[in-house]
């Protein structure tokens, strides 16, 4: 299992900014991370004292990074990637910081190049469901 030092060595969240807590599975075209930040006060995506359910796509989001720095070559130079769009969102809670222990944030890439990418993802919160949607990610925007 891939912990959070691993996690904020490969992507660019730093701090409290670095939401996840484990790689728990991933394959190349699918990861799963857990996540216990939703319930930290000190969580900087907190707004008037909570973190809104659609936070999650944050959390989706830096799973999507961490599966690109997991497929990228060990040689490679980081890639930064930027979210272009999100389709589709349901948000099935209003808030993600009343959840009693660990989110599931799973991502599965549906289609992609070397530029744009196609995740589809979901959050659980044990059995249930808490939000779901696709996002675009395009790699490497500066070049564009």
């Amino acid at each position: 299992m891939l912990n959070h030092a691993w996690i904020a060595a490969h992507i660019p969240h730093q701090g409290n900014m670095c939401l996840l807590q484990n790689v728990l599975e991933w394959n190349g075209e699918r990861i799963v991370c857990d996540a216990i930040s939703h319930r930290d006060p000190a969580n900087p995506l907190r707004a008037a004292g909570r973190l809104g359910a659609a936070v999650g796509v944050e959390y989706a989001a830096q799973a999507m990074a961490v599966h690109g720095a997991l497929l990228a070559p060990s040689d490679a130079a980081p890639t930064r990637g930027f979210l272009t769009s999100v389709r589709g969102l349901s948000l099935h809670v209003n808030r993600l910081d009343d959840l009693a222990g660990p989110l599931h944030v799973a991502a599965e890439r549906l289609s992609g190049d070397t530029r744009l990418i196609l995740y589809q993802f979901h959050i659980h919160h044990g059995e249930r469901c808490v939000l779901e949607g696709r996002a675009s990610v395009v790699l490497d925007a500066q070049s564009l």
